[in-house]
């Protein structure tokens, strides 16, 4: 659902998958459809770079954002200031924060009494993230491709939230190693998975970010609670 909200710069575009609507067989045969089915999450997602074209249709952004959906999630992807049909320009990453918390509180007051959850992709990871870490509301943080010796994910690094980290082995922008060392110094709990021979955008390999947001995520936090066996 292509639809607009209210950011602290003028409209953000915005793009909401919600969960399916229930339906069910009459006993004349006839389908009804009743009322949406309450999400296992509501999640915010960033895009990457605006002043290296990314936007909320990039592909890994656009595969994260249908992976969540396809697990019950509610998903919000938007468009920064300046990006699209979004008001304002771009503010080197703390009037995109700004967007970020302006779309949090939409979600939240969209889906109450349902887990908050805060994720991106590439620049988008470093404002979601650091938003969501930052969040008393927000129980998750995804992030993709995180180029973490760009920015300061500092607040990311040390929150025990949950987090959930998907990085391409042959990531050019920040190299595995690197992301490697970041993983071991963040706090638990935390879960990475590697793409195999995956550049930064996942050339080629795109579908493989929805696979393993499905992996990370589907049955999460039921997993965590559940005895080993």
């Amino acid at each position: 659902m292509l639809r607009e909200i209210q950011g602290p710069s003028g409209r953000l575009q915005t793009m909401l998958d919600e969960p399916p609507r229930q339906t069910r067989v009459s006993a004349e045969g006839l389908l009804e459809v009743g009322r949406t089915t309450a999400p296992r999450a509501a999640v915010v997602l960033g895009h990457p770079h605006p002043q290296h074209g990314g936007t909320m249709h990039t592909k890994g952004t656009y595969q994260t954002g249908k992976a969540l959906a396809r697990i019950g999630c509610a998903v919000l992807r938007f468009n920064f200031r300046g990006v699209g049909l979004s008001e304002g320009t771009y503010a080197e990453g703390i009037g995109e924060q700004a967007d970020f918390a302006a779309a949090l509180d939409f979600m939240a007051n969209r889906f109450p009494s349902v887990p908050l959850w805060a994720g991106g992709m590439s620049f988008g990871s470093w404002v979601g993230l650091t938003v969501g870490a930052r969040d008393p509301r927000v129980s998750a943080l995804i992030g993709v491709a995180m180029p973490v010796d760009r920015y300061n994910y500092d607040a990311v690094r040390d929150s025990a939230k949950a987090k959930f980290f998907i990085h391409g082995e042959f990531d050019e922008i920040c190299s595995i190693h690197t992301l490697r060392a970041f993983y071991s110094q963040a706090a638990d709990p935390k879960e990475l998975v590697v793409i195999e021979a995956a550049d930064h955008l996942f050339q080629g390999k795109v579908s493989h970010v929805g696979d393993a947001i499905e992996e990370l995520l589907a049955d999460w936090p039921e997993a965590a609670n559940r005895e080993p066996t």
